[in-house]
């Protein structure tokens, strides 16, 4: 059977060096953490797990434990592998048999888990999941609470960190701060990708970066700190003349102004190119920008040639460029009005993946092909 007329690679020496970029950040006295939540932000986490343990990671975020189970087998046996959604109820024999390290965040919670190690959030501000004050102030009023609990570290979670200036940046260090007093024993963590970059004073004992690992920028004011790590390529499947006044796509939502050629593409929203982003944004074919035109649908999509010369323009099978050397990640996002985490942990199944490292012979992946 053919392949699928779109290939997405998947850069994991950029990665090794992005995660590298937040140890030189962090120094000889803070841990790096990789967050491995969400399949490795889309990307593989057992790919991504298996890169960082090579470089020496012994500590992990994932969202559930099912993400957990999927990358002990990967990690080194003393690696920790932290549940940042909590305790999930009907799964505690899997927290044991994975040793797997449940974030508590709450007293109910706390309740819940009976021994063992544990991580402590608590919510300064986020105001999602995490020990709230009420509930902070009990436990440090009584921690009886905690008793059998092996207290691994204590954490909390900006959310603002992505601007360097906002004043809830402090408010939630001070709070935090304040908090941490009370668990000498324990390690301390608040500063994801963008916190790591704030001050050395927010780094505590582990940082813990998601979205720099994968190349997402995570100064929104600046240049991005860290390389981009996917590639994202697909096929022209036909190419289609249009007239002065037709329209093109569900809706006809774009008018043609001129004559003009388009070219329709093997990708749509069913692959992560959201429908936001229809009538925005632009592919490329030899660094030339080609706009989308009309909108995006669930398998395909268009864009206008016309601003190429007729024997420069691209083909039936060739291909364009949609992430790449002349558009991030982050960028294509900017166009469909959203972040580039969305546009990562959106890109479908369907691609032909092909994860590119120069240490294949070593490398451990739960799918798609690897290239030295």
């Amino acid at each position: 059977m053919d392949k699928f007329p779109a290939t997405l690679v998947i850069d994991l020496d950029r990665i090794k060096k992005n995660y590298h970029i937040f140890c030189d950040l962090a120094g000889d006295s803070c841990a790096v953490s990789g967050v491995v939540k969400a399949d490795g932000y889309g990307l593989g986490a057992a790919p991504v797990a298996a890169v960082l343990n090579e470089e020496g990671c012994r500590d992990y975020f994932v969202a559930t434990p099912e993400e957990g189970a999927e990358i002990r087998e990967i990690v080194a046996a003393d690696s920790r592998i932290y549940v940042l959604n909590g305790y999930y109820r009907g799964f505690e024999a899997e927290y044991a048999h994975y040793n797997l390290i449940p974030v508590l965040n709450s007293l109910e919670e706390i309740g819940r888990y009976k021994n063992g190690p544990c991580v402590l959030h608590f919510n300064t501000g986020m105001n999602r999941l995490g020990i709230g004050a009420a509930e902070t102030k009990k436990i440090l009023d009584d921690k009886s609470v905690l008793k059998g609990k092996e207290v691994h570290c204590v954490m909390s979670h900006f959310a603002c960190a992505d601007e360097k200036d906002h004043p809830m940046n402090r408010t939630q260090f001070e709070k935090f701060s304040q908090i941490a007093k009370h668990f000498p024993g324990a390690k301390k963590s608040m500063a994801n990708s963008a916190g790591a970059f704030l001050s050395s004073d927010y780094h505590f004992d582990m940082i813990r970066p998601g979205a720099g690992i994968y190349g997402l920028n995570p100064q929104n004011d600046k240049e991005n700190p860290v390389q981009g790590v996917v590639e994202l390529r697909a096929q022209i499947l036909q190419t289609v003349p249009v007239a002065k006044g037709e329209t093109v796509g569900y809706g006809a939502s774009y008018k043609f102004e001129k004559d003009t050629v388009l070219a329709t593409v093997s990708l749509g929203y069913a692959d992560g190119i959201l429908r936001s982003s229809s009538d925005k944004g632009n592919l490329f074919w030899n660094g030339v920008a080609l706009p989308v035109r009309g909108r995006v649908s669930m398998d395909l999509l268009t864009v206008d040639l016309g601003g190429l010369p007729e024997q420069g323009r691209p083909r039936a099978g060739d291909e364009l460029e949609v992430i790449g050397p002349h558009q991030s990640a982050d960028k294509l996002a900017a166009a469909a009005g959203t972040i580039g985490y969305e546009i990562l942990t959106s890109l479908g199944l369907r691609y032909e993946r092909v994860y590119r490292y120069e240490a294949a012979v070593n490398m451990v992946a739960s799918a798609g092909s690897i290239s030295a």
